[in-house]
């Protein structure tokens, strides 16, 4: 039964989206802008005491995906932050900088409010004629699985996945500082813990960040039982530490850092689903893959996979024969498209991960030295720069 009318009431299912998120959620706005009869069953969102402290790094393909379901104009501005340089730092002197101007780009990311994004993408759904919200899945031609790592959808359909947890736990909060952020992205392998500091204009605006820091599971647990106070003097000293291997001072660059919120932590890992899609079915986002944060590209490989497999659907629907939504071989084509770049991500992240994980010898030299020797190669950072932005090279 739909939770606003009787689904037998309405038009037969074209898609039927198990999963709410930002991934689900945008499907279904995209396929219905096709025309499409879309079901999306999406239990409430699990209360928690700290609220939803995420924040998300999008990059130039998701802002254009949501610009298209005309969901992020209308996000509140205090929500979304541009990010116009952005430096990363290794355990030593190590350095890697990019910048927008040297990109060609009007901004390198937005960093965008979990909350706020779900608030919009809800909204939207309430003005699109081809949506039904259903408290369980109904017949559809296709049945897409947005539903998370945990998918109890994706075990059923035995697609498989090949989990491997990181033994590291991120922690988010939002803090304040003294000085402005300046548009500008702080990111530190301090091997084995990574830091990262997101520009962001909640609660402060210009003033504040969102915090990401993936810790040992240990560490973390201690860190996240710490009071605010003692968790503040820990968090600032690690940051002036990062900031003196570059040879700043903490004090005129950033000031001081303080909790603005509650902290809450999750467990990290990497994973990809054996199967992505079956005849009728197919996975998306999470549900078919999961990469480390350090990068920021988690959610933007799900809206990825969103904007390819809307292509390959209307692409299938104007061929001659016509192809329905859940032919496999429509769908196969959306896999092999999305598994190359997906699998490219989570190895340059694990990568990164495990190069900084040793904390001395031979390799922390070599390393840094790697950092400085792309810093210093315009063309190959540019490159890399626009890989992660999901941008064009300009010509």
């Amino acid at each position: 039964m739909s939770s606003t009318a009787s689904f037998t009431a309405g038009p037969a299912l074209d898609v039927c989206i198990r999963g709410g998120g930002a991934v689900g959620t945008s499907l279904a706005l995209a396929l219905s802008r096709q025309g499409l009869q879309v079901g999306l069953v999406a239990p409430p969102a699990p209360r928690t005491g700290t609220g939803d402290l995420r924040a998300y790094a999008l990059n130039a393909g998701s802002v254009a995906l949501l610009q298209s379901l005309r969901v992020w104009d209308a996000l509140p501005d205090t929500a979304r932050t541009p990010v116009d340089e952005m430096r990363v730092h290794g355990d030593e002197r190590g350095q890697l900088g990019f910048s927008a101007w040297q990109q060609q780009v009007d901004h390198l990311a937005w960093i965008v409010d979990a909350a706020a994004l779900d608030r919009v993408l809800g909204e939207a759904l309430r003005y699109a004629p081809h949506v039904q919200r259903l408290d369980e899945a109904a017949p559809a031609a296709l049945l897409a699985v947005c539903e998370g790592r945990a998918s109890a959808t994706r075990e059923a359909l035995g697609a498989g996945y090949e989990a491997r947890p990181y033994g590291h736990t991120a922690i988010a909060a939002r803090l304040v500082c003294d000085l402005p952020h300046r548009a500008t992205a702080w990111q530190w392998f301090r091997s084995p813990d990574i830091l990262a500091l997101l520009p962001f204009d909640q609660p402060e605006p210009g003033r504040s960040f969102g915090l990401v820091w993936s810790l040992p599971q240990a560490q973390a647990e201690a860190l996240l039982a710490d009071d605010d106070r003692s968790f503040e003097a820990r968090l600032n000293l690690a940051v002036q530490e990062g900031l003196a291997h570059q040879g700043l001072d903490a004090a005129e660059t950033l000031g001081t850092l303080q909790l603005a919120s509650a902290r809450a932590g999750w467990p990290l890992m990497i994973a990809n689903a054996q199967r992505w899609s079956g005849d009728g079915w197919v996975l998306v986002g999470d549900a078919a893959h999961a990469v480390h944060p350090l990068s920021g590209q988690g959610l933007n490989l799900g809206l990825g996979d969103v904007s390819c497999l809307v292509r390959v659907i209307a692409q299938a629907r104007r061929s001659t024969p016509w192809r329905s939504p859940g032919d496999a071989r429509v769908l196969r084509r959306y896999a092999r498209e999305r598994r190359l770049p997906t699998l490219a991500m989570g190895g340059l992240t694990d990568g990164l991960l495990n190069l900084f994980a040793t904390p001395a010898g031979p390799l922390k030299e070599l390393r840094n030295h790697g950092m400085d020797l792309i810093h210093r190669l315009g063309p190959l950072k540019r490159w890399l720069g626009h890989q992660a932005l999901d941008s064009s090279p300009p010509r």
